[in-house]
């Protein structure tokens, strides 16, 4: 069981935010792009594109992430399109798991695999995704609403829980990004969210600069703070100071200076910059919205971490070397 697990909400929603970041969230970056910078407006249409085309993205990852037969992996691009219709992100991600996971009974298993893989994959995930996907999409918003709704209302302890939450989600095996993207979460929840990944992102680039250099730098802050997950393994305090960052800078934003972000920024912290420019796409381009993003994003996260990090240095929890990257391995 609990290697069916892994396989599905680890695998599984790892793999659905590579569709995800190939589909909607280039799609949203490339379009804002296209609608702040004159110049760039013929990009607008083709960053259309790319979201639309994000169910069929998200079928293919999935099944390429599940090792999936070739016929049932392009077969989930038809699966993962028609179920995004009938219920979003959430509605593809459980159509495409059942088609895939069903598919091990009869994929390549005979000599007219050409025609019964294709055929089963997409009517099993048609029926899926059509009949249980909005089920699956309704009961994913739901518990988006209420997150929204439960910050809105005390936004002190519920953005620093939601900040914690995502943050660790962020840096665990698990997609921050696809869960924000499922549950639609928004608003001034979406901001906490995008504060306590930012808060991993930056925080633990800062704190392996010793062990990895610059380049262990870039690859954490704009890449994914993912990459420390091993060494996390190893020694468990690594991953507390951006945790203690993320409950304590969220509710000072919550509360006092208040941000927006959407659903594709929630759960990205600094990764390619996305959570920077979905909250410009959301809070329009000002000087306040750029400072702010400066603040809480950047300079917070990485200067608050550090010092607990320098803390836990001095009572020797953390040592040279724990943060060392294998990238080779990883």
């Amino acid at each position: 069981m609990k290697g069916l697990l892994k396989r599905w909400f680890i695998d599984g929603m790892s793999f659905m935010a590579l569709g995800l970041f190939s589909s909607l969230l280039i799609g949203l970056i490339i379009k804002t792009i296209g609608t702040y910078i004159p110049a760039f407006s013929g990009l607008i249409p083709v960053g259309e594109l790319a979201m639309s085309l994000t169910g069929a993205a998200i079928g293919a990852s999935i099944a390429y992430g599940l090792k999936a037969h070739p016929l049932v992996v392009f077969s989930a691009v038809t699966v993962g399109y028609s179920a995004y219709e009938f219920g979003g992100v959430a509605g593809s991600f459980i159509a495409v798991l059942v088609a895939t996971e069903l598919s091990r009974l009869y994929a390549g298993r005979t000599k007219l695999d050409i025609l019964i893989s294709p055929i089963f994959t997409i009517v099993i995930g048609f029926l899926v995704g059509k009949f249980v996907g909005p089920f699956i999409s309704k009961l994913m918003l739901s518990l988006g609403s209420f997150v929204n709704f439960a910050v809105e209302q005390n936004p002190f302890i519920m953005g620093m829980l939601v900040a914690l939450v995502f943050g660790i989600t962020l840096t665990a095996p698990i997609s921050s990004a696809a869960l924000a993207v499922m549950i639609d979460i928004n608003g001034l929840a979406a901001a906490a969210a995008a504060v306590g990944c930012c808060c991993h992102m930056v925080g633990l680039a800062l704190m392996s600069y010793k062990d990895n250099g610059s380049s262990g730098v870039l690859s954490i802050g704009l890449g994914t703070s993912m990459l420390q997950v091993a060494n996390i393994i190893k020694n468990p305090w690594i991953i507390l100071p951006p945790s203690i960052a993320s409950v304590i800078i969220a509710p000072i934003m919550t509360v006092f200076f208040p941000m927006q972000n959407n659903s594709a920024g929630a759960g990205m912290g600094t990764s390619g910059l996305v959570g920077q420019i979905m909250a410009i796409e959301t809070m329009g381009p000002s000087m306040t919205t750029y400072i702010m993003i400066i603040i809480f994003h950047i300079l917070l996260p990485g200067a608050v971490t550090y010092a607990f990090y320098k803390l836990l240095m001095s009572m020797k929890l953390i040592k040279p070397g724990d943060q060392v990257l294998n990238l080779g391995n990883q």
